[in-house]
């Protein structure tokens, strides 16, 4: 279980990191990361990490993927973690 909760952390800090990155080149107009890579750490586990990223940076969030599924998919891997926790206490 602490294997799950060390990566779920780092994944989630490696997103959030992403979303500002993109959020700090767009400003300068640099080459920016692709939506492909931001969703796709969304969906290794880094939802959170891209929601709170989403918010705080005001990044993304005038995307319909980025504005609804992000938080579906956070919803959906809160209740898998829930799920898997549950399954494993008893």
């Amino acid at each position: 279980m602490s294997y799950l909760i060390s990566y779920l952390t780092i994944i989630n800090l490696i997103t959030f990191v992403f979303f500002w990155n993109d959020k700090r080149r767009s400003k300068k107009e640099a080459w920016r990361i692709p939506e492909k890579t931001l969703l796709g750490l969304c969906l290794l586990g880094g939802s959170i990490g891209g929601f709170i990223g989403m918010r705080v940076f005001h990044h993304k969030t005038k995307h319909f993927l980025f504005s609804w599924g992000i938080p579906i998919l956070l919803i959906f891997q809160i209740g898998l973690s829930l799920f898997l926790l549950l399954r494993g206490l008893n």
